[in-house]
């Protein structure tokens, strides 16, 4: 099942470190399956609030998205980036092709007391 490494990264002044993170992090997910899904795209909010950008990479597996997390190739630049942006980076899994919200709807009702 697909998995999905995605940031909510804060804007930043620009740094040549930040320039090389950005150089250098294809070569660190690629090995792993990894690809960019959303990078250096505006994104347009539609509820809430949402200052920064939007980084999504995926994968072919949650494991395969927690090696390249977890690699002495990506800890090496990943200070890279840490030092000049603040962010939250959270490793998802996808759903399969057989997943169904309405079973989902009828879980969270089961756990609703009285219902």
């Amino acid at each position: 099942m697909s998995a999905y490494a995605m940031a909510h990264l804060q804007e930043a002044a620009p740094h040549p470190e930040i320039a090389e993170y950005i150089e250098r992090i294809t070569a660190t997910f690629e090995p792993y399956g990894g690809r960019f899904l959303v990078h250096g795209a505006q994104h347009e909010v539609k509820e809430g609030h949402w200052p920064g950008h939007v980084v999504v990479i995926g994968f072919p597996s949650l494991a395969e998205a927690r090696a390249w997390w977890d690699s002495a190739e990506y800890q090496e630049i990943a200070p890279l980036r840490s030092r000049h942006i603040e962010g939250d980076i959270i490793l998802v899994p996808g759903v399969g092709d057989d997943y169904d919200a309405a079973a989902t709807a009828r879980a969270i009702r089961g756990a609703v007391p009285g219902q």
